[in-house]
């Protein structure tokens, strides 16, 4: 998109109303320029892939599966390869502009996932639980195409089609065939193209920015909590000989630093506990109940939180959350964390869940210590139990923590406060981005929103391959 249209001109700048409209159901009005087709009509082949068993060992083709289709793009990470003689590969033969699709899983919201190949990768075929899709070029566009079967509007469309046999769910050759697909003239799907092509690439470079921000803020916590910081708040030089080190059982630390177990840094009336082993049905009026599912990202999200009767908690009164609270989860997924937000004080955890009422510490130095190796190497070694892994509440009051001073440790929060501050803002830009897709991908692709009238420059990429 050129200087003369931005993507907030573009929608008027109206995240609420893409956003609502990404869950409107299709409509049956489309612009009267616009075709509605059978999907046969647009194609020039379509196939299933083989079932010749693949190799690790590079005899044979290389051969696209299932795992190759990631986000929505064709990835050659993790090849396999397949042996096929001369006429059946010839047939399997993938060409740029081919759409794969998948034809099966176990979940029914990863049937018919697609992705256009680029022909990166020469002489490659693909594996039976793919359907290549090889269109007509005088009629239609592979990367509309595939945007429209990756959309709202497909998914709706697509899951009439799809049938579940013995726990998987399925969707066939035939049924493709008879999709409804919506066509604008092919000079406004390549303009449609080119508008989600801006979205896309404002996405992936947000992406690699939290990819690189992410493995800044990891190395950044490992030095500091390797090495602290000097009087002038600088990270100190483990080599110039200022400051003398010393090598723990888990790490090194400076000489200056104390190393006391978990346990100790706890009041004595507010003890490392577990919660409530049965919490019951959800009660409307009861108490609030966090489970390991309702800790994600650093946070306690609250919109499907479970409530147990008052009877219940007053049993497990012991693990009465406080705001600030560390939660610590101990079995299932051990180490999501998250502090108790206002709203939650007074509820109550599951027994998978353990609350640490840090005072004799800056807690947010503890909640970042336990992100760096020192504690997480312990966790390992103390983790049990195969189909469902945990930590004995015993191993979690013990684990040994590193700690400098309280100015150190104020200091070291503050910096680490700064990067995850500026990690999160892109994480949040990064939905926006999400959801702005979303909702412009239901107007463009129902002709709600029109291209026609606005002055977009089509990438040369896609000009050519579209």
């Amino acid at each position: 998109m050129n200087e003369e249209v931005t993507l907030d001109e573009f929608t008027g700048a109206d995240e609420s109303k893409t956003s609502q409209q990404d869950w409107l159901a299709p409509t049956d009005s489309f612009p009267q320029d616009w075709q509605v087709v059978d999907f046969e009509s647009v194609l020039e082949d379509i196939r299933y892939g083989t079932d010749t068993k693949s190799n690790t060992e590079g005899r044979g083709f290389p051969t696209l599966r299932i795992p190759n289709i990631v986000d929505k793009k064709v990835t050659t990470d993790d090849l396999k390869y397949t042996e096929l003689d001369g006429e059946e590969a010839n047939r399997l033969m993938l060409d740029n502009g081919d759409i794969l699709l998948i034809r099966t899983n176990g979940n029914p919201n990863y049937v018919g996932r697609c992705a256009v190949f680029d022909g990166e990768l020469d002489d490659c075929v693909y594996a039976s639980y793919l359907i290549r899709l090889r269109l007509d070029e005088h009629s239609s566009l592979p990367k509309f195409v595939s945007e429209f079967l990756n959309s709202h509007l497909g998914r709706i469309e697509m899951s009439g089609w799809i049938n579940t046999s013995a726990g998987n769910h399925n969707i066939g050759i035939s049924a493709i065939e008879n999709f409804s697909l919506p066509l604008p003239p092919i000079s406004e799907q390549r303009q449609i193209i080119a508008v989600l092509h801006n979205v896309n690439e404002a996405i992936e470079k947000t992406e690699e920015i939290i990819d690189q921000a992410t493995r800044v803020r990891k190395g950044l916590m490992q030095d500091l909590f390797r090495y602290g910081l000097d009087e002038n708040g600088e990270l100190r030089d483990s080599g110039d000989g200022s400051e003398p080190y010393r090598k723990t059982k888990y790490g090194e630390i400076p000489e200056s630093w104390d190393i006391v177990p978990l346990s100790q840094l706890v009041p004595e009336d507010a003890p490392i506990v577990y919660g409530i082993l049965k919490p019951g049905d959800h009660q409307p009026d009861g108490v609030p109940v966090v489970k390991v599912k309702d800790i994600h990202d650093g946070e306690v999200k609250q919109g499907d939180i479970l409530h147990t009767s008052q009877e219940i908690h007053e049993d497990f009164k012991r693990a009465e959350l406080r705001e600030g609270d560390l939660l610590f989860t101990i079995r299932g997924t051990v180490g999501r964390m998250a502090f108790v937000p206002e709203r939650l004080d007074g509820g109550n955890i599951t027994q998978d869940t353990a609350r640490i009422r840090v005072t004799e510490a800056n807690p947010r130095f503890v909640r970042y210590f336990f992100e760096t190796e020192t504690p997480n190497n312990y966790f390992e070694r103390n983790t049990i139990g195969q189909a469902v892994q945990g930590i004995n509440l015993e191993d979690l009051r013990e684990v040994p923590v590193h700690l400098p001073s309280e100015e150190e440790q104020a200091r070291i929060v503050e910096i680490i406060d700064q990067h995850s501050e500026a990690l999160r803002n892109e994480r949040d830009y990064l939905q926006h981005l999400q959801r702005f897709k979303r909702g412009l991908m239901q107007d463009l692709l129902s002709g709600a929103v029109r291209t026609t009238d606005t002055n977009i420059e089509v990438p040369e990429e896609i000009a050519q391959h579209g």
